[in-house]
């Protein structure tokens, strides 16, 4: 026999034995492919309709297709005879490896992903978390950007965010804002408090549901303290909280009513 035949012949026995696992991964690998762009987008859809943020969407469809895609792969391998279990156990072993050098960089993942699916803020809202107050700038999957009332950009962990305390300001669409306002001890108390009320009601930037009020809050050592109280919208509430001290003194000047300041007694020792 030939060399020609002899190749001929390990030929054929190749196709005899490979030939049928070869088609069969093809036609795995192809079918796979075309079920697992079927489960992406059924997912999309799903994403869709819960309202999911667009960087959560993409970043868990792109999880979620490279997950069937390698796990396609394998399949695949294994179907041409290859022996599996010790890709398995590779795969497995850099999964640990990469899981415990990352472990802080995980934490603040899963934050990102729990606060994008609860949803306890939103871009625009503005919250206090962490020590910081500043309304949310960026929601990413690692970090939260705050913008501070003194226009400083603050960035946290999303870890933090999502196992602290959160207070969302702006969840309820109104702010109570507190400020306190004395006049002396002389002074007529109805009259103030209605001076003082007028202030709050005749400023378009108070809501009028709840109402404003004005109470009495303390019996201080030269004053009478009055809590005063305006709700308002919470892109509105520095300028009330301005707005209402600078009205609220000028008020009481026009009526006359006097706002006590510190007095210096000076005592003289007559020897």
């Amino acid at each position: 026999m030939d060399n020609a035949s002899i190749w001929i012949d390990k030929g054929i026995e190749f196709i005899v034995e490979y030939g049928p696992k070869v088609i069969g991964a093809i036609l795995i690998y192809i079918i796979g492919s075309w079920i697992i762009s079927k489960i992406v987008k059924v997912a999309k859809k799903l994403m869709g309709k819960r309202n999911y943020d667009e960087s959560l969407q993409k970043f868990l469809l792109n999880l979620i297709s490279w997950a069937l895609k390698i796990f396609l792969i394998i399949t695949v391998i294994s179907t041409l005879g290859v022996e599996t279990t010790s890709l398995a156990a590779v795969i497995a072993a850099a999964g640990l490896a990469i899981g415990l050098a990352l472990q802080g960089s995980l934490s603040n993942f899963a934050g990102g992903v729990l606060i994008m699916i609860f949803k306890p803020y939103r871009i625009g809202d503005l919250i206090e978390a962490q020590g910081t107050l500043g309304e949310v700038k960026e929601i990413e999957i690692f970090t939260t950007k705050l913008v501070t009332p003194d226009n400083k950009l603050a960035i946290v962990p999303n870890g933090a965010m999502a196992n602290g305390n959160i207070i969302n300001y702006t969840a309820e669409g109104k702010m109570r804002v507190d400020l306190t306002v004395g006049v002396g001890y002389g002074e007529d108390i109805k009259t103030a408090k209605e001076v003082l009320l007028e202030v709050l009601t005749s400023d378009p930037k108070v809501l009028k549901d709840p109402a404003p009020s004005v109470n009495v809050s303390e019996l201080a050592d030269s004053s009478v303290n009055f809590a005063v109280r305006p709700y308002a919208a919470p892109a509105d509430y520095w300028d009330v909280y301005f707005g209402t001290l600078e009205n609220c003194k000028l008020a009481l000047d026009k009526a006359g009513i006097e706002i006590p300041y510190p007095h210096a007694v000076e005592i003289q020792k007559q020897g």
